[in-house]
């Protein structure tokens, strides 16, 4: 059987997650799965015999996990199973779902061709974001999107620097910074003006938030280079780093942030009918004909 162990990550609360998610744990209970979920909604499946575990836990159990909600629902638990290298798929219960693109409404005639070993697996770079903070470092955290530099305030400017595999590139001024994989291009770095880049691609993107020149631009590095942001002792407000838009953290001056493609790539698995292109069409209204 591919697949025997299967763990569970429903977002929390809503009559619709709920429905999808038992429709989901009875379909696999038929097909002889391990079921395990995520603790903190195990009681939506108390009438089946689901395992309960952390979702730091869950990853080192599975073969697979199924994700039953948005693209925010799928990257916290990407992040949960980074370490694991273990596959994921996502059942879309949100609004956009270039991540989770399952459709709930064909959840069997969908997972029945992967469960059975014919899916397409895509390779996501994860970023890895250091905290160092007077020379020691004090905090790790994972994104899949972006990790971004930002201020929380209406008009007002951050001064850093930026070192590229410890070579000085700029010194800005400017509302912050997305650092982001291809797969968060199309997610905040999007809104921002940056390029939309294709989900396999080794590159990691740099992109200013409305930086005090006319210059600035984004910059494309490699995916295997270490970029580190240096809060500049002349820098007048607290700044703070937001990893997925989930995880945020206050930094001050002299303080450093230390980001590079995590250990791990998060497998991402899709039905064998998957184009990317397609997606983008249908996610970002492309498919407007402009001859008629």
């Amino acid at each position: 059987m591919q697949f025997p162990r299967i763990g569970l990550f429903p977002k929390s609360a809503g009559a619709d997650i709920a429905e999808t998610l038992n429709h989901l744990a009875e379909f696999l209970t038929k097909r002889k799965h391990k079921l395990f979920i995520e603790q903190s909604n195990a009681a939506l499946l108390s009438h089946l015999s689901v395992t309960a575990l952390a979702s730091d836990k869950i990853g080192a159990q599975c073969d697979l996990i199924i994700v039953i909600g948005g693209d925010g629902s799928l990257l916290k638990a990407a992040r949960a199973i980074a370490d694991n290298n273990i596959p994921i798929i996502g059942i879309n219960r949100g609004q956009l779902g270039f991540l989770a693109d399952i459709n709930p409404q064909e959840l069997e005639q969908t997972l029945t061709p992967i469960l059975n070993g014919e899916y397409y697996e895509e390779q996501r770079t994860m970023l890895c974001a250091q905290i160092v903070q007077n020379k020691q470092l004090t905090s790790m955290h994972l994104a899949l999107n972006d990790v971004v530099l930002h201020h929380g305030y209406i008009a007002r400017l951050i001064e850093f620097e930026i070192y590229i595999n410890d070579q000085f590139v700029v010194d800005h001024r400017a509302d912050g910074l997305i650092t982001s994989t291809p797969t968060g291009s199309t997610a905040y770095a999007l809104s921002g003006g940056g390029p939309i880049v294709y989900p396999t691609l080794d590159v990691i993107t740099l992109m200013p938030m409305f930086p005090h020149t006319l210059s600035a631009r984004p910059i494309v590095v490699h995916k295997n280079s270490k970029i580190r942001l240096v809060i500049t002792p002349s820098n007048r407000i607290d700044a703070k780093i937001s990893c997925d838009g989930q995880t945020h953290l206050s930094l001050t001056a002299n303080d450093e942030i230390h980001i590079q493609a995590h250990t791990n790539s998060l497998r991402l698995l899709h039905p064998k009918s998957y184009n990317y292109f397609a997606v983008l069409r249908e996610k970002l209204g492309w498919n407007i004909n402009l001859t008629k």
